[in-house]
């Protein structure tokens, strides 16, 4: 029987990479890169090759292997395991390259800032002061070679082979035998002067003080060129001279040099070194001081490493939310930092987590989620948008708080495409019904009108049909004038969704009376927007061959193309209303908006009136673009001009509007304009009742008739009597068609009606009074202080 030894490097459990070594450090280790065969995560392996003739550097190796080993900071190269045969020793570490070849790749890229640098020097000297104030361990081989850097940017030291102890158990140090390491001994050891005072510290700041001279000016040539700092800042030249210094008695030990180089105005002394520092403790920290950290962090985030936000920060944000109760304000740095990572890292870090925020209570969190949709809105899928996030999203609109409210209503512009047909053309639009006739805010109701313009595109041809005149008929009655003018640029911006009986009866109609409206504002959109819509129409009349270009978009399927002509439009109202609305609401979160003197709002009915169906429309490509040339002006600037604004159009109808108060039988223009929409029909109250038209020539009276009677009388018929007069009436009102007199019939039987029911009810009190004196007098006056004995 046969027994066959197992090869222990082809079961180990991780392989070397089929690529070249990565700039191994001179000694006698070679790095490769490598991953681990059950996940694929990548590590790096340092290999020794164990040659005859050679065991004083096997022994240099394996001693390195057991200080790696056993030592755990998180400064110094980490171990993740090992392998030691015959032939070969392997160490496996965290993913790393040799800070030579890090700084060579950043250089050519966009550099290194002085922040990264500064952080990088810092975690080494800590390194080192682990090593000699708590280890009483004595690196001896500080230099390029032996520093790393991991994916996040972390500098890490390593070079762990020529360790030895301070306190002299374990001999002396080992010789090294590479000319390439030995310049950067200290020169007390090259003449031997000096052992009996130095510091067990002094060599290893010696070559501390040769490393930042490499990492700012490059390789050293030689010792001589430490004199001469060189690119060194000036925050770190005296800290340096310290280090470099002749006499290694001054040399400062490890912990004193990072406290003066973190002292005010010196080269530690910054925000990144800060922030490190914050997120090494974060597990100890106050809540209040978490708070207060993540409200600060994405200030600073645009001056940080790319690598160090994907690789550090992040993973701290998602710890914070998911275990120590961070909140909403987590939000903007996590969505800053999601700028740098790839559309997979996204989906499988951030969404997950943003899924989970909309479900949350937190009114906060809320808020700042629909504020930053814009971000990641593109990483979510239809799906997800529909079953997870819109279900959670609606409560915003029945939200008591206002900012609340106007949050979600903005965010419907870029979750409109990805909502299906229900949640679009059936749940959204209830949602938009009610805001936009209930809201006691008339900003959140402008910006309602606005969405709707925007998202106009998105809905199906049914409900653009039943939807979009309605609604914005209803803008132009609200009483808040930025509200009107959002419903004349709403026309405006679909208007490639009308037919042409549609423009002509029901759109022209509603636009003509804003021509007066006490807003110039208002008036000026509504002149424009009807110039518009008649040029349209007459290029339809002057060749109707174009009807069916034109209407190509009334019936066709929603497509987000067909919303062309309102993306600047809704590019201004965004903008110009958000900030509008916010500005009023947090000023007078309890006050009424500012009403002009217009009719009121009809009493809604919860849901846009249904229209007849019409012809499809579309405008043709030359008149789109006038259409797009058109200056709309800013939303903001107009509504900010209305609550400040008034123009002799309301001075000069002051008198009128008082005689319609003081009457209450009149019937303006706009209250029937009110009941016209509010009954949904579009044929009623358009034309005044004309008088009978005289009978044609040679038509004989009633009077004129011998009805069967004796002869005829002199006596005057009564029948010719009531006909005369009815003549005379008949052209008395045709006579007086500019009279101011408007008063008709139906204001006669209204007050006469009045008074009838006011009779009745002085008759019915007096009635009441009679009955009460009656019992009063029947029982008598009343005895005070006397009881009913038994």
């Amino acid at each position: 029987m046969w027994f066959f030894a197992r090869d222990p490097v082809r079961d180990f459990p991780f392989e070397l990479s089929p690529e070249p070594p990565e700039g191994s450090p001179p000694g006698p280790w070679v790095l490769h890169r490598g991953r681990k065969k059950a996940t694929g995560s990548p590590v790096s392996i340092f290999v020794y090759d164990v040659k005859p003739g050679a065991e004083e550097q096997t022994q240099v190796a394996k001693a390195a292997f057991k200080r790696l080993k056993t030592l755990r900071h998180p400064n110094i190269l980490a171990y993740i395991d090992g392998l030691e045969t015959d032939k070969c020793l392997h160490v496996v570490t965290e993913a790393v390259t040799p800070l030579g070849v890090y700084l060579k790749a950043r250089a050519e890229a966009d550099g290194l800032k002085e922040l990264e640098l500064s952080w990088g020097l810092h975690q080494i000297v800590k390194a080192l002061s682990f090593l000699v104030n708590d280890c009483s361990l004595i690196h001896n081989n500080v230099c390029m070679a032996a520093v790393f850097v991991d994916r996040a940017g972390e500098w890490k030291l390593g070079g762990l082979d020529y360790m030895y102890s301070a306190q002299g158990n374990g001999g002396g140090p080992p010789r090294k035998g590479i000319p390439e390491l030995e310049q950067y001994d200290p020169p007390e050891l090259a003449d031997g002067s000096g052992r009996a005072v130095r510091e067990k510290w002094s060599a290893d700041m010696w070559r501390l003080g040769c490393l930042i001279w490499e990492v700012f000016n490059g390789s050293l040539p030689r010792a001589a060129a430490l004199r001469n700092p060189g690119k060194i800042p000036k925050s770190l030249v005296p800290h340096y001279c310290e280090l470099v210094g002749a006499n290694p008695k001054v040399r400062p030990n490890p912990a004193r040099f990072l406290q003066n180089c973190r002292a005010p105005g010196g080269f530690m002394n910054n925000r990144f070194v800060e922030t490190n520092l914050f997120l090494e403790e974060i597990q100890i920290k106050e809540p209040a001081e978490k708070q207060k950290f993540f409200q600060e962090l994405s200030k600073s985030l645009d001056s940080f490493p790319e690598d160090f936000c994907r690789h550090k920060v992040l993973p701290q944000l998602l710890t914070a939310f998911e275990f120590g109760n961070a909140g909403a304000v987590v939000l903007t740095p996590l969505f800053k930092v999601g700028k740098f990572l790839s559309a997979e890292e996204y989906q499988q870090k951030i969404i997950p987590v943003v899924v989970k925020m909309f479900s949350s209570t937190d009114r906060a969190m809320r808020i700042r989620l629909l504020q930053q949709m814009e971000q990641f809105i593109q990483y979510l899928d239809e799906p997800t948008v529909n079953t997870q996030i819109f279900p959670h999203v609606v409560h915003g609109f029945l939200d008591t708080n206002p900012a609340i409210r106007e949050q979600t209503v903005k965010s419907m512009l870029l979750l409109a495409p990805k909502l299906n047909e229900t949640n679009l053309n059936v749940e959204l639009m209830k949602h938009f019904a009610r805001l936009q006739a209930k809201d006691e805010q008339g900003p959140i109701r402008c910006n309602t009108t606005v969405c709707l313009g925007k998202i106009g595109s998105y809905l199906s041809a049914t409900t653009r049909h039943r939807v979009l005149t309605s609604a914005f008929s209803r803008a132009t009655k609200d009483p808040f004038a930025p509200s009107r003018v959002a419903g004349v640029l709403g026309f405006a911006a679909t208007h490639n969704l009308y037919s042409m009986n549609d423009c002509a009866h029901k759109i022209l109609p509603v636009l003509c009376g804003l021509t007066v409206d006490p807003e110039k504002s208002v008036r000026d959109q509504a002149f424009k927007a009807i110039r518009s819509f008649l040029s349209k129409l007459e290029s339809v009349s002057e060749d109707p061959t174009q009807l069916a270009e034109v209407e190509k978009d009334v019936h066709a399927a929603s497509s987000p193309g067909m919303g062309g002509a309102a993306a600047s439009w809704a590019g201004w109202a965004v903008t110009g209303v958000s900030s509008l609305t916010s500005k009023l609401i947090r000023v007078h979160p309890t006050a009424a908006p500012a009403e002009t003197n217009v009719p009121q709002r009809p009493a809604p009915e919860g849901e846009w009136e249904t229209q007849e169906e019409g012809k499809d429309t579309e405008e043709d490509s030359s008149a789109a673009d006038r259409w797009d040339d058109e200056d709309w002006g800013s939303l903001e600037q107009e509504a900010e001009s209305v609550l400040a604004q008034r123009d002799d159009w309301s001075t000069r109808n002051q008198a009128s509007r008082a005689g319609q108060a003081s009457n209450p039988g009149h019937r303006s223009q706009e209250s029937d304009w009110s009941s016209w929409e509010a009954e949904g029909s579009w044929e009623q109250d358009w034309q005044e009742p004309s008088p009978p038209e005289p009978p044609p020539e040679g038509t004989r009276l009633a009077s004129e008739y011998n009805w069967g009677g004796p002869e005829p009388s002199d006596k005057g018929d009564p029948f010719a009597a009531l006909s005369v007069h009815r003549e005379a009436g008949a052209q008395s009102r045709r006579d007086s068609w500019g009279d101011d007199n408007w008063e008709g019939l139906e204001t006669e039987s209204r007050q006469v009606k009045a008074e009838l029911a006011r009779k009745k009810r002085e008759e019915r009190r007096r009635e009441m009074e009679a009955k009460r004196a009656e019992k009063k007098a029947a029982k008598g006056p009343m005895k005070l202080g006397t009881r009913k004995l038994d």
